[in-house]
């Protein structure tokens, strides 16, 4: 973990959150006696770097220990935490703090999109507004938009062999392939059966194309369990059309459907878990809300 000095919790913030990654926003929600700094202030804590501070000294480092726990557990949520700086922590200043930790979660949906040509452009828009975080491959720089930076989930990706882009992803990724080369579509897509952890895979295809990409999955060796999750042709069956923009509805419609239904999923789970639990409180108590205003 490194201490940037470069960005401050703010800038942090949208640049963590235009990535989708994870990470904790400290604040200092009250302060009595002597203290590093004042109430207010605020720092970030990522999996890999920290932004800004809270003061330094022990208080710190309890802060960003507890900070990772929550980043390691993965869920959003929200907690307040009291600090004693003299007896507790062996801080000199001797006041105390009490420090909210509100914790963002990754963004469960990262989209690999290779292929910047007539749908990858109309796709694009789309998947933008989207809860998501994309990556979009291609061999051709001028191929990207120019209007690219206005879209704030999404890290363009300039690659002489864009297979190996693959391994960059997280497990349970999205990926859409659609580049301008059979060869590189058969290369992108057998790497990503190779990996065999991902939540979609769509591939754009004629039936000829995709018959002979079957063919060539067999004397690969790749598992037929995993080209049968195969999306191919890609897109919802009910949405039909060759209009760049009728596939590119037709695929976002596609990936919505299931991630839709993997967020029904888990909150099935979620409830599941919480009925068997003496409690469902989430976030912080509002009595502790109360006796920190107080004690201003």
């Amino acid at each position: 973990m490194t201490i940037s000095t470069s960005n401050n919790w703010n800038s942090a913030v949208y640049q963590l959150s235009k990535q989708g990654q994870a990470y904790v926003l400290v604040t200092l929600v009250g302060v009595s006696g002597s203290t590093p700094r004042n109430s207010g202030t605020k720092m970030v804590i990522s999996k890999d770097d920290i932004y800004d501070t809270i003061g330094g000294g022990h208080l710190e480092h309890k802060t960003i220990k507890y900070a990772q726990k929550m980043l390691a557990v993965g869920k959003s949520g929200q907690h307040l935490e009291h600090f004693q700086l003299g007896s507790n922590l062996g801080q000199c200043c001797g006041g105390n703090a009490s420090v909210l930790f509100e914790c963002f979660a990754a963004v469960g949906v990262n989209i690999m999109l290779f292929g910047a040509g007539h749908v990858g452009k109309a796709l694009m828009p789309i998947l933008t507004q989207l809860p998501c975080h994309i990556t979009w491959v291609d061999s051709r720089n001028e191929q990207f938009p120019n209007n690219i930076d206005t879209f704030q989930n999404v890290r363009q990706v300039v690659s002489e062999e864009p297979k190996r882009e693959v391994a960059n992803m997280p497990e349970n990724s999205y990926y859409i392939v659609m580049t301008h080369n059979h060869q590189m579509d058969f290369d992108i897509s057998q790497a990503i059966l190779k990996r065999a952890d991902f939540t979609y895979l769509g591939l754009i295809a004629s039936d000829t194309k995709w018959r002979r990409f079957q063919q060539r999955y067999k004397h690969r060796d790749i598992d037929p369990t995993q080209v049968a999750r195969m999306n191919c042709p890609i897109g919802l069956k009910a949405v039909s059309g060759k209009l760049p923009i009728e596939v590119a509805v037709s695929i976002a419609g596609e990936i919505i459907n299931i991630y839709q239904a993997q967020k029904a999923h888990q909150l099935n789970e979620n409830t599941s878990k919480s009925s068997k639990s003496p409690s469902t409180q989430q976030g912080v108590h509002w009595q502790e809300i109360k006796q920190l205003l107080t004690a201003q």
